[in-house]
C-alpha cells in the first residue's frame, strides 16, 4: 500500500493536489459538519474521543497539538486534561471558522489557539509538544509518512501521539451491515444534508484505501515512533492508535 495514497481524492478528475481538494471539500461542508457527524455516526464519535482522553490522561501532557482539528471537538475535550497549552491546526479556513465560533460561544477563545496550516509542514519548533492528536484526519494526508514524521519532529522525546481513524470491521455479523451503511446509505444522507456530492463518497473510498491495523503501526515505526499500539473500537469500525516518540 502506498502511504501517500495520491489517487484517492475528493474530486477525481479535477485539478489540484489532494490537500487542496481536501481543504476545498471541508470548506464546502463546514457549516453542516457537526450536524452530519452527530447524525451519521449516531453520536458514537463522542465516545471515541473520550477514549483518546482516557489514553492520554496518565501522561499528563502540558502542551498538546490537535492536527486536523476541524471544528475543534477534540481540542475542546483535551482541556479536561488540564494542559498549559492546546493548539488546533487545520488546512480548511471554513472548518477553523466554525471552530472559532464554537470556542467563542463556549468562552474558550483564550484557551485554544487555532492555526491554519499544513500537517506535512508543521509551523512549530522541534521537541515542543508533549502530545499530538488526530481525529479522523490522517487518511486525508497527501503524504502519510511525511505527516507522521512531522508529528514526531514536534514531539518531545517520549511524547505520545493518539490517532483516531475509521477502519474496516472484521466482525462477521457487523462487517456486511457496516459496509452497506458506509458504502451506500451514508453517502446518500451526507449528500442530502451537506449538498456536496463528493464529500461522502470520498469518505468510504479513503477508508478503504487507508493502511490500517498492523500496516499502519509499521508506518508509525518508520516515522520515528515506538511502543505502537492499536485498540479497535465499536466492533472494529474505528481504531485508536497510540505510540511514543523514540
Amino acid at each position: 500500500m502506498n502511504p501517500s495514497l495520491p489517487s484517492i481524492t475528493p474530486y477525481p478528475g479535477q485539478s489540484g493536489t489532494k490537500k487542496e481538494q481536501v481543504s476545498d471539500m471541508f470548506d464546502a461542508i463546514s457549516e453542516r459538519y457537526d450536524l452530519l457527524n452527530r447524525v451519521l455516526s449516531l453520536g458514537i464519535d463522542i465516545q471515541w474521543r473520550k477514549r483518546v482522553l482516557k489514553r492520554l490522561r496518565p501522561y499528563a501532557p502540558q502542551r498538546i497539538l490537535d492536527v486536523a482539528t476541524g471544528t475543534g471537538d477534540l481540542a475542546i475535550g483535551l482541556l479536561q486534561l488540564n494542559p498549559k497549552e492546546v493548539v488546533g491546526l487545520d488546512l480548511s479556513p471554513g472548518m477553523l471558522a466554525q471552530a472559532g465560533h464554537k470556542f467563542k460561544r463556549k468562552g474558550l477563545t483564550a484557551r485554544i489557539q487555532l492555526i491554519e496550516g499544513d500537517s506535512e509542514e508543521l509551523p512549530f519548533a522541534q521537541d515542543y509538544f508533549d502530545a499530538v492528536t488526530v481525529a479522523f484526519g490522517v487518511r486525508n494526508f497527501e503524504h502519510l509518512e511525511q505527516g507522521l514524521s512531522e508529528m514526531a519532529r514536534v514531539l518531545k522525546k517520549g511524547g505520545v501521539v493518539a490517532i483516531l481513524e475509521f477502519s474496516r470491521s472484521r466482525v462477521p455479523l457487523v462487517a456486511p451491515i457496516f459496509q452497506l451503511y458506509f458504502q451506500y446509505i451514508l453517502p446518500t444522507l451526507g449528500r442530502w444534508v451537506s449538498r456536496d456530492a463528493s464529500a461522502y463518497t470520498y469518505l468510504p473510498a479513503s477508508v478503504a484505501a487507508f493502511p490500517e491495523g498492523e500496516e499502519f503501526l509499521r508506518i508509525l515505526q518508520k516515522s520515528g515512533f515506538c511502543e505502537t499500539r492499536q485498540e479497535r473500537l465499536t466492533f472494529g469500525i474505528c481504531t485508536l492508535y497510540t505510540a511514543r516518540k523514540q
